[in-house]
């Protein structure tokens, strides 16, 4: 990165592709409209259905699983995942039941998932949160024995694999979020995979049913792109992200700075074939960027797990021959003093550091009153003490190196 770029310029929180010129022209025939078939294609599944967000896509996924398990109403979630999942079951009627992770992991602590599991049960997600591979194979397990689906939260980790497979194909249904600052964006989307046809014809169903055609809400999403193209870079980000950012910080709102704070209401409405165009013309160049950022990360995680004190978190050691992808890179401090030190000190500079999220789910407001107290040791502990690093091409080495200077600074101590 040029040096005027370092000291103007704004790292993005993740590594996502960013657009070019070429990407935004008007679809000329079907096949360059048709975003289902090329990301059906790129996950080597029979078919993609494309939806508004990622959060639309697991709202249709519930909404066909109850439809066809009307006795069945709880969906067990991992106790630290995005706010937006319980948002999606408690928006389709349904109770949440939240699981424990294992200690020092994204994977869903066994012992509790078979607590939880019951005959009221409809869907367990197991969550490859931050393109980290998650363990699939327990979630299936304890869901089959009670007679409930599985639906892999695969929203940040398009292109993961694991045994040669893409993630959200092992699970009966997965969903991936094509939102800002993901692998691929078309600024608001997502893509349900279904792997048994009835089940598909099922979502398909759902869907034409529950999402209406908007026009006003495509216009402002295609607005939006066009802003996203423009403003996705370090010099327009630094006001577009790091203003915003740094305003929150100063009003010690964390939930806020993390992106964490969402409204009541989940959009509903269809994707129009110009913004499936854009992401059609841009996923061709996905495969190189994604090899670029596992590149990257290789090195840079050998360097962060050197730092006494900092545990790097990779992808599962439950799952054979996991390949994730790396658009953050996840690191847990010795102590939640350790990890807000480094966010108070690091985190309004533009080097591209933040919170995957910023709470356990129960901790959230407005999600708190929703669930009974409990106990969620690991979440909490993961909420304390995480914190993520971007793994975009804009993070150069230069302030890379002072983060890592940053954080053995602040973990001295505990070392």
């Amino acid at each position: 990165m040029p040096r005027y770029l370092e000291r103007f310029g704004e790292v993005p929180p993740t590594a996502g592709l960013p657009l070019h010129r070429a990407d935004l022209g008007w679809p000329v025939g079907d096949a360059d409209a048709d975003l289902g078939a090329a990301l059906a294609r790129f996950l080597d599944v029979e078919a993609v259905q494309i939806e508004c967000s990622g959060t639309a896509a697991l709202v249709v996924a519930l909404t066909a699983l109850q439809r066809l398990a009307p006795e069945r109403d709880e969906v067990v979630v991992p106790g630290y995942t995005c706010p937006l999942v319980a948002l999606a079951v408690m928006h389709c009627g349904l109770k949440l039941r939240v699981c424990d992770v294992r200690a020092g992991t994204l994977d869903l602590d066994p012992a509790a998932l078979q607590r939880l599991c019951n005959a009221q049960t409809l869907a367990v997600l197991p969550t490859h949160l931050g393109g980290r591979v998650a363990d699939v194979a327990t979630a299936l397990h304890c869901a089959r024995r009670v007679g409930a689906w599985t639906i892999e939260d695969a929203a940040q980790a398009l292109g993961a694999r694991a045994g040669g497979r893409s993630v959200g194909t092992r699970g009966d249904i997965g969903f991936f979020s094509l939102a800002v600052g993901k692998g691929l964006s078309m600024f608001e989307g997502g893509a349900l995979v279904v792997r048994d046809p009835a089940l598909r014809r099922a979502c398909a169903q759902a869907s034409a049913d529950r999402v209406p055609r908007r026009a006003g809400w495509e216009f402002r999403r295609s607005l939006e792109l066009l802003g996203y193209a423009l403003c996705y870079r370090p010099v327009a980000l630094r006001w577009v992200y790091g203003l915003p950012l740094r305003r929150a910080l100063r009003r010690v709102d964390w939930l806020g700075a993390a992106g964490d704070i969402h409204g009541p209401t989940i959009p509903l409405h269809r994707v129009g074939r110009w913004r499936q165009a854009v992401a059609v013309r841009a996923l061709a160049r996905l495969p190189e960027f994604l090899a670029q950022c596992t590149e990257q990360a290789r090195w840079r995680c050998d360097r962060l797990s050197r730092i006494p004190g900092v545990q790097v978190l990779g992808d599962s050691d439950a799952v054979p021959g996991a390949e994730g992808v790396w658009p953050i890179l996840l690191v847990r401090l010795p102590a939640q003093v350790h990890r807000d030190g480094v966010l108070r000190a690091a985190w309004g500079n533009g080097c591209g550091l933040s919170l995957p999220f910023a709470r356990a789910l129960p901790d959230y407001p407005g999600l708190a009153s929703a669930l009974p107290p409990l106990a969620l040791p690991h979440a909490r502990d993961l909420a304390a003490r995480l914190l993520s690093i971007s793994n975009s091409p804009w993070l150069d080495d230069r302030r890379f190196a002072m983060l890592c200077d940053t954080l053995t600074e602040y973990c001295a101590s505990a070392a």
